[in-house]
């Protein structure tokens, strides 16, 4: 059983920042990945930023690159995301994603046993 909760979002001016955090209540299941992936209008789900395990290897969607950093409390299941430099076209809700055995920005490839938060909303004003 695992549950997600995810916090952190708000509203902000272009250019501006805001930190997202998950914490992750775990039990009998041992999470490999976690991330965040958002959901925008007209657009489904897409991956935003994973972190394995390891804490060390981080992916990122080619739009956050260099603006956004995901980092990971092992220790306290938790996850933060940094974001920086925000856009217009960051609104959207954010979820925290966690998966027992894959990594990956691809909504196709983590496909089932993929559990998620209740989505925070951020929104970026021009």
């Amino acid at each position: 059983q695992v549950q997600l909760v995810d916090s952190g979002g708000g509203s902000v001016q272009a250019g501006g920042s805001l930190t997202l955090s998950c914490v992750a209540s775990v039990t009998d299941v041992n999470i490999y990945c976690m991330g965040w992936f958002r959901q925008t209008p007209g657009k489904g789900r897409e991956g935003v930023a994973v972190i394995p395990t390891d804490g060390e290897t981080t992916y990122y969607t080619n739009s956050v690159k260099g603006r956004f950093a995901i980092s990971r409390d092992k220790t306290k299941n938790t996850i933060n995301l940094q974001m920086n430099d925000l856009k217009p076209d960051d609104t959207g809700i954010y979820y925290c994603m966690a998966h027992p055995t894959r990594c990956s920005l691809s909504m196709s490839v983590l496909s089932r046993n993929t559990y998620w938060g209740q989505g925070t909303q951020v929104t970026v004003a021009s």
